[in-house]
């Protein structure tokens, strides 16, 4: 696999927070978690590679370079990555280049006895198509999201954190629990039991979550084809503002989850708040029917980090440009 250090992407972005932004060697190490001789050798890559000359040059291998790092800075986000959209539907069909640079981010951020928290559904299940060249890493990847379904098991947590162990020849645990209860008492109780309470601990060691985002759309909703969100609850939701779900937990424009806490609280997962905590929160989100949702995880600081499809990342850009957020 190759090296850190000779990643053209992260030398771009080394170079420009160096002497653009004006960043120490340390406050980049700390920022993108490498090390900080591994800063200074990317830098000085920059500057032999033709990348620095008087001003930071983004080369044409880097297309989204700019993009990316304009809509760093006007929304908030540690580290935005797009790639280039793909012909098919984002939703039913992978986008290999999101999978690979996804599994790339992964494979400089995470270090052994980490925690990882996945979600569910069919994004994360894309990324999984397909041979990944990755570091092995002695991490642990913790499903956060309850589910037991006869059909479509890929999309559930459980497998798909098995999945991403099993690449990384990583640990994995295992949450044996409905994803929606009937009645907030007896959610308490069931994840009171002791049976549970391997997984409890782990959701509290999580310092990376893996997430998809989920759109108010019935014919692609994750939530509604599994069944567990009646249609008739589903459009109410809609009503009321609903634009997304995070760890099958909805929210509003604004990533607010307080009007939605009926079907909230019913859910067998890491909460909405517990999950702000996490200090590495990775959505991957592809096609830009999916803008109003993205925008909502982010100002709800649901995600600091973003991967993401060119058509998603401008019709963001465009938001902010038009003064619409």
């Amino acid at each position: 696999m190759k090296k850190i250090i000779d990643d053209i992407r992260l030398i771009f972005k080394c170079c420009g927070l160096y002497y653009e932004d004006g960043l120490s060697q340390q406050e980049i190490s700390d920022m993108l978690q490498v090390s900080r001789p591994s800063v200074a050798r990317m830098i000085k890559n920059g500057r032999e590679q033709g990348i620095v000359k008087i001003k930071v040059i983004n080369p044409d291998s880097l297309i989204f370079g700019n993009l990316e790092r304009e809509i760093e800075k006007n929304f908030g986000l540690e580290e935005v990555i797009i790639v280039p959209s793909g012909n098919a539907d984002p939703v039913y069909e992978p986008n290999e280049n999101l999978a690979n640079e996804t599994f790339k981010f992964l494979s400089r951020v995470l270090e052994n006895k980490d925690y990882v928290g996945i979600t569910m559904g069919r994004t994360l299940k894309n990324l999984l198509k397909g041979h990944h060249d990755v570091e092995f890493r002695k991490c642990t990847f913790v499903p956060i999201v309850g589910g037991v379904a006869e059909n479509s098991y890929d999309i559930h947590s459980n497998y798909l954190a098995t999945s991403f162990a099993e690449i990384y020849h990583a640990d994995c645990l295992q949450f044996f629990a409905p994803l929606v209860f009937s009645n907030k008492d007896m959610l308490h109780n069931f994840l009171c039991e002791y049976s549970m309470q391997k997984i409890m601990r782990a959701f509290k060691k999580i310092s990376i979550a893996i997430m998809g985002i989920g759109m108010p759309a019935k014919q692609k909703s994750t939530l509604v084809k599994a069944g567990y969100i009646k249609e008739k609850l589903f459009d109410e939701f809609i009503a009321k503002g609903m634009v997304g779900d995070v760890a099958a937990q909805f929210y509003d424009k604004d990533g607010n989850t307080e009007q939605f806490e009926s079907f909230n609280n019913l859910i067998a997962a890491m909460s909405i708040e517990n999950l702000k905590k996490v200090p590495c929160r990775i959505g991957i989100v592809a096609g830009k029917d999916k803008i109003n949702s993205l925008i909502g995880a982010i100002r709800g600081n649901l995600i600091n980090v973003l991967i993401t499809d060119s058509d998603c990342a401008k019709e963001l850009f465009n938001h902010r440009e038009n003064n619409l957020l």
